[in-house]
């Protein structure tokens, strides 16, 4: 048995769930192989009650679908399981992918029932594609808007990521690092992440180093002497304020001044830190060292960092480890993958819709657009609509845009700009998509994020932001409800 399923190796076109298989092998039986369908990815509930998520995982998505194959370990495998035809494992070994793919760029903030990923082809293939899609976009979604969160919370000032020991595995902590990164950390402690992704690459001592040595003031000599130029010392293994920032005031003066260095900052990971960091505040700048800076860590979270900043707290950094790596308040994204059109060409595909008495799962019928709306004036975000495929909004006359549950409820959009959102990614298979840098996603989103108004980004109860339905869409709907309903 493989203990480490993880290497060079390893066939990422199986992590599907098994029914993407018996459902691919039992269109094959019908004659349904050849059928195109359209699917859309999306959520339908922002994280923490938010304002809005922030959308990513888009490279981890490409680099998925560029080596979609089945080898025969794979198939061996899905032969013993004494489930599948032979015509079904010889399409698979013979696969090509020929999808058709669109999506919401990454670092674009994004809301609920909103098609981010739309994916149209074989009927086939665009399932077996379903887990892997979701998996991948749903956390790093998850990740980027809880660091979205963090980043906000902390007014301007360096938010590190230092999660990757209490993630949810190797992949959990890399790609969570990445997703970190795009909504604005700094950097991460994640060696693995920062060289795989040129992320800045952040870290210092822990406890173990302070206890290693006879005493503190030892352990902050040898620290310094090894790096002077960016000298952090952890000063509260034994007793901040009269051991840890005392010693660390005697290495800033008797060792790297000395040496014409400057002592970088000290770190402090436990205690009442609002009242250990304005102590510390004080004493560092009657010491002179009004330059050195004041990290702290210890379960960070927007809310903590809100209250510390509240309450006067000195600190010009957080780190911020498990609440955020693994978006501890609520770890799901909830993101679903439809059927919302079936036919024989892409060019003519019936709609499909789910109906359910839970009103959250009926979903939005037909191969549909994204766009969002942004005031001229302002350069701000005013709403998205989903419309079909082929309608065209005119930015020269007013457009009336309505609530698709409260229907009454209607506003008219003049002196605006108009942006579709879903980009082409593949076309027939191919990639089409011009792939960004990591900083790029990163600025691009940020740049978005300031297109949102202020007050989208309350954390208790955030502006609505409006995700409506065009005219034609809605029609559809109810139209497709009324023939398709018991009721």
């Amino acid at each position: 048995m493989k203990h480490n399923i993880w290497n060079e190796q390893t066939n990422m076109s199986m992590l599907t769930d098994f029914y993407e298989f018996t459902m691919s092998n039992g269109y094959m039986d019908h004659g349904l192989c050849d059928k195109i369908a359209c699917f859309d990815l999306y959520f339908r509930r922002i994280p923490d009650s938010g304002g809005y998520a922030i959308m990513a995982g888009v490279e981890q998505m490409i680099d998925f679908l560029t080596s979609l194959n089945f080898d025969n370990n794979d198939i061996d495998y899905l032969r013993s399981q004494d489930t599948f035809s032979e015509d079904f494992l010889t399409y698979l070994q013979d696969f090509k992918f020929e999808c058709d793919i669109w999506c919401v760029p990454e670092g674009m903030p994004i809301f609920p029932n909103e098609p981010i990923v739309k994916v149209r082809g074989p009927i086939v293939q665009a399932q077996m594609i379903e887990t892997m899609l979701l998996v991948t976009i749903n956390h790093q979604c998850l990740i980027a808007t809880k660091s979205s969160r963090i980043v906000r919370s902390a007014i301007g000032r360096a938010v590190m990521e230092f999660g990757a020991r209490r993630a949810h595995g190797y992949d959990a902590s890399v790609l969570g690092a990445r997703a970190a990164y795009i909504s604005g950390v700094t950097g991460t402690s994640n060696t693995l992440a920062a060289q795989q992704f040129d992320i800045p690459c952040l870290g210092t001592m822990a406890h173990s180093w302070v206890q290693a040595f006879d005493d503190e003031y030892e352990a902050f000599r040898a620290y310094a002497l090894s790096f002077p130029d960016n000298c952090l010392l952890l000063v509260d293994t034994y007793n901040t304020l009269k051991s840890g920032l005392p010693n660390a005031i005697r290495i800033a003066k008797e060792v790297l001044e000395p040496m014409g260095k400057r002592l970088k900052g000290i770190r402090i990971d436990s205690g009442d830190l609002a009242y250990l960091t304005i102590e510390s505040r004080r004493v560092l700048d009657e010491a002179g060292l009004q330059d050195c800076k004041i990290t702290v860590s210890n379960s960070m979270d927007e809310y903590l960092i809100r209250n510390l900043i509240h309450q006067g707290a000195q600190i010009d950094s957080f780190g911020v480890g498990e609440r955020l790596i693994t978006s501890k308040s609520e770890p799901v994204f909830g993101g679903v993958y439809k059927l919302c059109a079936i036919g024989d060409s892409g060019d003519e595909l019936e709609p499909r819709m789910k109906i359910s008495d839970n009103p959250d799962k009926v979903t939005n019928p037909g191969c549909k657009e994204l766009w969002r709306f942004y005031d001229r004036a302002s350069g701000k975000a005013l709403a998205d609509l989903i419309t079909l495929e082929g309608e065209i909004i005119n930015e020269d006359e007013p457009y009336e845009i309505f609530d698709p549950f409260l229907t009454w409820k209607r506003k008219t959009l003049i002196n605006f700009r108009v942006k579709k959102l879903l980009e082409p990614v593949f076309e027939k298979g191919r990639l089409v998509y011009e792939r960004r840098k990591l900083s790029e996603i990163r600025e691009f989103c940020l740049e978005q994020q300031n297109t949102l108004y202020e007050t989208m980004k309350r954390f208790e109860n955030p502006q609505l932001y409006f995700v409506d339905l065009s005219q034609d869409l809605w029609d559809l709907k109810e139209s497709y409800l009324r023939d398709h309903s018991d009721i």
